[in-house]
């Protein structure tokens, strides 16, 4: 049996940096999986119905929850390890 218990010396896995850093990362599958919210043609954005540029726009967003999570990731990394080297 494992100790679940935590150690004076250890840090619990999950917290509160790593659930916003996982967020981030399961929201555009969400967005994207969801078909049923983005499958119609109105409205449009320049001629170009919404089931295109909905998906389209995501594309960017991922982009950017996906930086976040690596710079939130990257931060608690070195915060565990006590230094700011890179």
């Amino acid at each position: 049996m494992s100790d679940t218990s935590t150690t004076p010396g250890r840090r619990p896995v999950v917290t509160p940096t790593r659930v916003v850093a996982a967020l981030c990362l399961i929201a555009p599958f969400v967005g994207m999986l969801w078909v049923s919210s983005y499958s119609k043609v109105e409205p449009t954005l320049i001629g170009i119905p919404f089931f295109y540029w909905y998906q389209m726009a995501w594309v960017p967003v991922s982009a950017a929850l996906t930086s976040v999570a690596y710079v939130l990731v990257r931060r608690e990394q070195r915060a565990r390890k006590g230094g700011d080297s890179a």
